[in-house]
C-alpha cells in the first residue's frame, strides 16, 4: 500500500462542518480570504428534488461573484469560515469516494487553496484541498433575493431532508467555530427563511 506523503486536508464550509468525513485524525477552525458562501446551488438530489429543486451552498471567489450579483446585500464580505479536517493517509482513497457519494455533485472540483487559523494570535496558513463551486456549471444560480431564496429554502425537502434544516444547522454551526466567525448572509438568510416557513404555516391554516 502506498501512503500519500502530502497531509489530505479537506475543508468543509457547508454540511462538512456539522457532519464531518470519515477517518478524521485532526481538525482545526479556520477561514477563507477572497471568497464567499452563498446559496446559490440548486440541490435535486439532496436537498430538494429535480421537480423542486432545493438550495444548497457553494463557495465562489468573490471576483467572480460581484460578476453575478452587483446587488449583493453584503459586498464587502470575503471570508468564509469553515473547518480544515486533516484524513489518515490510510484512508485517503476511502474518503476521496465518500465525498463523491455523499456532496452534492454538480459544479464541483477539487482545488488547492490557503486556510488562515488563528493560532497564539497569529495567522497561520494551511495548504489543503477544497470542494469549490464554479459559476459555469448547470445547477449554479447566481443571486437571488433574500425573500425569495428563503421562500424556496422553506418549502423544499429532498432525500437529504428539509432545506431549511440544512440551512439552520450550518448558521449555528459557523456561530460555534470560533468567537470571530461570522456570516452575515447566512444569519442574514436563516433570519427570512424562519419568517417566510411560520407565515406559510399560518396562511395554511
Amino acid at each position: 500500500m502506498t501512503i500519500p506523503q502530502t497531509p489530505f486536508i479537506i475543508f468543509g464550509y457547508g454540511s462538512l462542518i456539522f457532519k464531518p468525513p470519515p477517518h478524521v485524525i485532526s481538525q482545526v477552525s479556520g477561514f477563507l480570504k477572497g471568497y464567499v458562501r452563498r446559496f446559490a446551488q440548486k440541490s435535486h438530489d439532496h436537498r430538494g428534488t429535480p421537480e423542486n429543486p432545493g438550495r444548497v451552498v457553494t463557495l465562489i471567489h468573490k471576483e467572480d461573484w460581484d460578476r453575478f450579483s452587483a446587488a449583493d446585500a453584503f459586498p464587502d464580505e470575503d471570508v468564509v469560515w469553515g473547518v480544515a479536517y486533516t484524513i489518515d493517509p490510510l484512508y485517503v482513497s476511502e474518503v476521496r469516494d465518500y465525498l463523491v457519494t455523499s456532496l452534492p455533485q454538480d459544479g464541483y472540483t477539487l482545488e488547492t487553496l490557503d486556510i488562515y487559523t488563528i493560532e497564539n494570535g497569529t495567522e497561520k496558513v494551511i495548504i489543503h484541498n477544497c470542494y469549490v463551486g464554479r459559476p459555469d456549471n448547470p445547477s449554479f444560480l447566481g443571486s437571488e433575493p433574500i425573500d425569495a431564496l428563503a421562500e424556496r429554502i422553506s418549502q423544499s425537502v429532498g432525500p437529504s431532508g428539509r432545506n431549511k434544516d440544512y440551512l439552520y444547522r450550518l448558521a449555528e454551526s459557523v456561530r460555534e467555530l470560533a468567537p470571530a466567525s461570522y456570516d452575515s448572509h447566512l444569519y442574514a438568510l436563516e433570519v427570512s427563511t424562519f419568517s417566510s416557513f411560520h407565515i406559510s404555516i399560518a396562511q395554511s391554516d
